[in-house]
């Protein structure tokens, strides 16, 4: 199993689906719907509260294909691996 760090990154099919690990949870991010699973202390950050508000407003709390986040791959990596360092 990856390290915790590396959950962000989780492109190996062997878990893609699968529930995510206890203290994660799981979002998918751009055109593809990639699958990130994330860290649940990434709740507590405003940024990430307003990238769920934005998913809210833009999919609706009806949505059945999980939590969607309205933002492409590359600025979701720069946001996670900003809150990775903290």
């Amino acid at each position: 199993m990856p390290s915790k760090q590396d959950y962000h990154h989780l492109e190996n099919k062997d878990y893609c689906y699968k529930k995510a690990p206890k203290g994660h949870f799981v979002v998918y991010v751009g055109k593809e719907l990639k699958r990130f699973v994330i860290p649940i202390s990434y709740l507590k950050n405003s940024k990430f509260q307003l990238l769920l508000e934005n998913a809210a407003e833009e999919y609706g709390f009806d949505n059945t294909n999980g939590i969607v986040l309205p933002c492409d791959e590359s600025s979701f990596h720069e946001l996670i691996n900003f809150l990775a360092k903290y």
